[in-house]
This record gives structure tokens, sequence and C-alpha cells, in this order.
């Protein structure tokens, strides 16, 4: 017969009483070395000798309990973010904090609402926004770029040499990539001091200028876009993200004659994690209408993995979810929402219609552009997509999946997906949406002539 151990009990000696600002506060050592090795109440928890610590007992109650729970009390509400901010600097917590109040998993997309607005100084609407993943805030309007920290308190705004910043991305809270259409060259930038620590081109064939068309990242590898000066050449560069070394090229394109389709640079790029590629969209709007490509390239190979050619209702904009394993567009020419799954691509040809559309296919009036200036991003299993100043979300309705002869999943079965509109009646319409980001548990927006940046944030716990 086995005998269980007994609990270990409680000792005096595991025991920690710690005196802030006149009150006393019992807790275990385990507790406090929760706060990190390099933190003052890990520090205390080893001390043998008076732990008295001269700060605001109230705030150390609210920090003790994220200790003790990895979650702050509802209470948290009634305080001061900024003093608490203060108060978890001071004792080595404000990772701990960070997390507990801009986790991206709290964010809840149904429950997203426009909470405040951050201003900008001047008189230039946002071009671009980039963020990190636990809230950080980058954003260039005309030739600035302000950011914000993780609790959207404003660091600093920066004059860069861009005529206008076009393309954005952040690589740390600190650092930022940052190129423009008519000014050569990508720039990493320090957002501290507003210095150019870096400057990247591409080496074209006429050893003209390169501009930036694009930039996009995965944990490994920076990717950007750049099209020569005389817009006769394009190419996607991929460099080390840490020694901003280059690593190889992809997608080298030299233009000849009416080639429309090697003339058009990518606009968009992004990393399909689950496959390992890297997805490179561009358009071109001429007099037969609007065309475009999508193709999907694997950096080792340098090789097109998947391709498609846009030509009937070409993507206004585009993006891949890894969640849902799918890639989703809205059409220029429809305003409609359509997907394809990604499963089913390598059985695409140039003959083929990929897309299932997700709305009701209205027809096109007159043939005005009804998605013009429309975007779609995704996070995690729902997709977002403005209409002008609206912002639709759409949520896939999980079904049994059909089975094929031999069992496994019939990839040509449709999937059904639900649209809600977002926000509160008085938050919907308003001028057009020109960005949708990402970045902590929040959805930040920017629209048409406005030197605002909308935050979206739901009833999640905390702050």
């Amino acid at each position: 017969m086995q005998c269980l151990k007994p609990e270990p009990e409680l000792t005096t000696t595991n025991v920690v009483t710690i005196n802030v600002g006149g009150e006393n506060f019992q807790t275990t050592k385990q507790t406090l070395t929760q706060a990190g090795p390099n933190s003052l109440l890990s520090q205390l928890a080893e001390t043998t000798s008076d732990r008295f610590v001269d700060r605001d007992p109230v705030y150390f109650s609210l920090l003790l309990s994220l200790l003790r729970t990895g979650a702050l009390p509802s209470k948290v509400k009634d305080f001061d973010l900024r003093d608490l901010i203060e108060e978890s600097r001071y004792y080595g917590l404000e990772s701990l904090l960070t997390n507990s109040l801009t986790n991206p998993s709290q964010l809840d997309a149904f429950a997203l609402q426009k909470s405040s607005i951050l201003p900008l100084n001047g008189r230039d609407s946002p071009s671009a926004v980039a963020t990190t993943p636990f809230g950080s805030l980058h954003v260039s309007h005309g030739s600035k770029i302000t950011s914000f920290d993780w609790s959207l308190t404003r660091k600093s705004t920066i004059l860069t040499q861009f005529p206008a910043v076009d393309s954005l991305l952040a690589i740390s809270p600190d650092t930022a990539a940052a190129g423009a259409t008519d000014f050569s060259g990508l720039q990493i930038l320090d957002l501290q001091n507003g210095s150019v620590k870096q400057t990247l081109n591409w080496e074209n064939a006429t050893r003209s200028g390169s501009t930036v068309q694009a930039i996009g990242s995965s944990g490994e590898f920076l990717f950007t876009s750049f099209e020569s000066s005389r817009r006769n050449s394009n190419s996607i560069m991929v460099y080390d993200l840490n020694t901003l070394n280059p690593v190889t090229e992809i997608g080298h394109n030299e233009i000849f004659g009416a080639d429309i389709d090697s003339a058009i640079p990518a606009t968009k790029l992004r990393w399909v994690s689950r496959y390992g590629l890297v997805m490179a969209s561009g358009s071109h709007s001429g007099i037969s209408g609007v065309s475009g490509n999508i193709r999907f390239w694997d950096i080792r190979s340098g090789n097109v993995v998947f391709e498609l050619k846009e030509k009937i209702d070409c993507f206004s904009d585009i993006c891949v979810s890894d969640n849902l394993n799918a890639v989703f567009k809205v059409g220029v020419n429809s305003g409609e929402v359509f997907y394809t799954d990604f499963r089913s691509l390598s059985s695409v040809n140039d003959n083929s219609n990929p897309w299932i559309c997700l709305g009701d296919k209205r027809k096109v009036i007159n043939g005005k552009k009804e998605g013009f200036g429309c975007k779609i991003e995704n996070h995690g299993n729902q997709l977002f997509c403005s209409k002008g100043g609206d912002i639709e979300l759409w949520s896939e309705v999980v079904m049994g999946s059909a089975k094929t002869s031999n069992g496994s999943e019939d990839q040509s079965t449709k999937r059904d997906f639900k649209k809600n509109m977002m926000g509160r009646v008085k938050d919907m319409g308003g001028l057009r949406i020109t960005n949708l980001a990402f970045g902590g548990n929040k959805m930040f927006v920017t629209r048409k002539d406005q030197q605002v940046i909308e935050i979206w944030q739901g009833s999640a716990r905390g702050i």
C-alpha cells in the first residue's frame, strides 16, 4: 500500500512580513519570488534584516494580489494607471503588470467598442500604424512618427527624412522600420532619440534609387518590397531581423515592354507561420480595370509555391489567417468579402476561381468600385473588414466537417461565416477608415482627415 506524502506545512520561516508605508503585509517567499530574481521583492524575500519599504501601501496591495493570483483585483479600475505603473517599476513588476493588462489573449472581438482617442500633433492624418504584441504603438503622420508605450502614454515624436512615411513596422517598442514610395531606402529608426540606425537599399540593375512599397516580418526575418526609382524593376529582399544582414532576394522582376504582371510590386507582405511562406500581393489599375497577383514564396528555395492571379473583382485589400487556414480579400468592385481555403490553393489554375463570397453577392452598379479603400485584417479567429466608416466582424460558425471516400476532410465543403457590425450605434459611421491594427488587447483605428487614433477596447478585467 502506497503512502501519500502530506502537503508541506506553511512554516514560520516561509512567511514574510513587509512593512510598506507603515502598514504590515504578510505573504510567502514563494509569492514574492514570482516577481523575478532581479526584483526588489525577491531580494526582500531573502533578507533577514528589517523589511521596510517607504511606498504607498494601497498600490502595494494591488501588486501583491497580482503576484498571488496572476491578475489584478476588480477595484484596480478606481486607481490611476500611471501611478500603478510607477509603483510596478519601483518593485520591478512592470512586465507582469503589462501581461495582466494588455495580454493579446484578452482581446474579445465581440466586446470591442471605441473607448478613447489619442490626438496627434500637426495637421497630417495617420498614414501607417505599427504595433507590438503587448500594445506599444507607432503612428506615422506626414514626415513624423509618434510613439506610445503599452499604456498608451506618449513617449516621443520624431521627424524623419521622408516627405511622408508610407510603410511602418514595429521591430521593438523603441525601434521601427520605415519607408516611403517616393524616397529611397528602408530606414531603421531609433525612436527614442530620432536617429537613423541603419539604411537598407536594394541594388537594382539601373543603379537608381530603391523606394519601399511594403514591409513585413517573421520572428526571424525582415521582408521589404523595393521598386526602382525608374519603376522598371522590383524585388523582395529578406534580411536577418537581428543583424539586418541580407539573407536572400526573391521575386526579382526586370520589366520589359508591356509586361504588366511583372510590373506590379508587392504592396503588402505577410508571414504565414503555419506554412513558413511569405505572402506578397500587389495590384495595378489600368484602362481595363484593376488586376493583381497574390504569391506565396518559399524563401529557402526562392520559388513561388502558390499564386492567385486577380482579374475579376481584384482585391482592394487582402489578409491570411493562420488560425482559420484561409486567405481573405475584399473585392475592389463589389466590396464583398471573399475567402479561399489555404488547403485548396494547390489545385488553383489560371482558369479557376477559388474565391467564395461571404456576403450577398450584390451586383456592381454602373461600374462603381464599392470596395475602394476598404481594409481587411484578421486577429485570432475573427476577421475585421472596414466598409467606409463602419467595421464588419466576420466569424466562422463551426460545423461538422464532411469527409471524402478515403476518410480525409473534404476541402471543397463551403464554410459558414457570419457577420456582425462592430461597436455601439454612436461608434458607427463617420469618415472612411484608413487603418486597422491590433496590439495587446486593443484595436487601433484611423480615419481619413482625422488627426487622432481611435482606441477600441472591450470590458476586459483590469483598467
